[in-house]
């Protein structure tokens, strides 16, 4: 195993990591008011609605077979699924979502550059983000079309091992899951730490924000003019 390899996949996910969640806690503590999506649809509500519903169906979707696909043994998951069939549902419903994502993205993204009222409130790390989007879900629908070339599962089970080793601390195992897989399967990797390591310095933390102190707020009275 090369000392890059390890670098960049055996302990790059630690730092990414601890940065997100130092990030996240310094950020929530010392400036609450930032915390929010910073929505620009009270700008331009034209083509907002489409391009946002599009986007976050596919995220939402893409996320959840990430974590079920990725966290889950292949000891338990041979119970209900064989690995060559579990790669064909996430070629096929990844590649599905992954579409719509990011149609909704491109969307997005030519909005903000095209709108001078929504590119007049947009700032550079907005764009950094969004273009950092639309790299990892470019890769993602890539590494689609390279799963084409072998249907066995092995390649899954690959990175299933690297996920489920990163989630138990063993870096060293990661690593050397990772390291036979295609290169398209490496950057995708890369970018979407790189993604979780830039989280608290962006508008993405409102991913995390769940407004559970609403259902228990007192009610608010709202008077007309």
């Amino acid at each position: 195993m090369s000392n890059l390899n390890f670098l960049l996949f055996g302990i790059y996910p630690f730092i990414a990591l601890t940065v997100f969640f130092v990030g996240c806690w310094i950020r929530y503590d010392r400036e609450p008011y930032s915390w929010k999506a910073d929505s620009s649809q009270l700008f331009d509500q034209k083509g907002f609605r489409l391009a946002s519903n599009l986007f976050h169906i596919g995220v939402i979707f893409i996320l959840a077979g990430h974590f079920v696909g990725l966290l889950t043994p292949e000891s338990v998951y041979h119970h209900f699924i064989s690995s060559p069939n579990k790669q064909l549902l996430a070629m096929v419903s990844g590649g599905f979502f992954g579409i719509v994502c990011l149609v909704g993205l491109v969307m997005l993204i030519k909005r903000r550059l095209n709108n001078d009222r929504v590119k007049a409130n947009t700032r550079r790390s907005d764009m950094v983000v969004l273009y950092m989007l639309l790299v990892q879900v470019s890769l993602g629908l890539l590494t689609v079309i390279v799963s084409m070339s072998h249907l066995d599962g092995s390649v899954m089970v690959l990175l299933g091992t690297w996920t489920q080793s990163i989630a138990t601390l063993q870096g060293a195992q990661a690593a050397a899951a990772i390291e036979s897989v295609n290169i398209i399967y490496k950057l995708h990797i890369l970018v979407g730490l790189t993604l979780i390591m830039i989280f608290p310095f962006t508008r993405l933390v409102h991913v995390i924000s769940v407004p559970v102190k609403y259902l228990a707020r007192n009610y608010q009275i709202v008077r007309q003019r």
